[in-house]
């Protein structure tokens, strides 16, 4: 019930670089800002790696990037989704990013070699994310040279003992402090993945500014015990 009480009660941030931690995507996660900022030399990055690795967080937090500089961005969630995008529309976009490739059927490829082309001669970027490593995607021959032209990177998860720095880290670009048994608490009482964890932590935050609290292992338990007799 905790468990499960503290990945509900904790909605995540919108994606953004500032809340992406890295671990050993360093410099994916530097590649997708170059394409961001409109500072990138390579037409396409292309990211693979398994479910919750950080590949879709990275992708919005582009899209989100580039409309906060003022250039049109857009974000294909899957290959249903790139079928039905104007082609002209997204050939004016400085950034698509275009997830879940490893389920594009044939039509979705074609729409998407199309997208590359169109964007390359008018200077923008695309961002790929997919499961699969590029040589073992099931991709048409064109689309796979087109997408090899770019950068390709392996997006890995966060390792479990990297966890506890990385969400004091986080913690401190908010501006508040995580003690090491509030840490080992939520890691021991929450989901182990990063969103969720990053959610709790966003939740806790906003608890704690609330009642003018510091985040402390007592606070926390009080927290959900309250959470959890009023979803009783």
């Amino acid at each position: 019930m905790t468990e499960q009480l503290v990945f509900e009660l904790a909605a995540p941030e919108p994606p953004s670089f500032d809340s992406f931690l890295p671990g050993r995507n360093a410099e994916a996660c530097a590649a997708v800002r170059a394409v961001a900022a409109g500072t990138a030399t390579e037409t396409c990055v292309y990211l693979w790696g398994a479910p919750g690795a950080g590949k879709t967080h990275l992708l919005r937090a582009a899209v989100a990037a580039v409309e906060a500089r003022g250039e049109v961005a857009l974000f294909v969630a899957g290959p249903g989704s790139l079928l039905a995008v104007d082609p002209v529309r997204a050939a004016g976009c400085a950034v698509v990013a275009a997830d879940a490739l490893e389920s594009a059927t044939p039509d979705a490829q074609a729409r998407l070699f199309t997208m590359f082309n169109a964007l390359r001669e008018r200077g923008g970027h695309l961002l790929v994310a997919s499961r699969l490593p590029l040589a073992a995607a099931a991709l048409r021959d064109d689309l796979r040279t087109r997408l090899g032209w770019g950068l390709v990177f392996e997006v890995t998860p966060l390792a479990d003992a990297d966890k506890p720095g990385a969400l004091a880290a986080y913690a401190r670009r908010r501006g508040f402090r995580l003690t090491d048994d509030v840490i080992a608490y939520l890691l021991a009482h929450g989901r182990r993945d990063m969103a969720a964890l990053m959610g709790a932590l966003t939740a806790l935050d906003r608890h704690s500014l609330a009642t003018k609290r510091p985040i402390t292992v007592p606070m926390l338990r009080d927290w959900l015990q309250r959470n959890i007799a009023l979803d009783r």
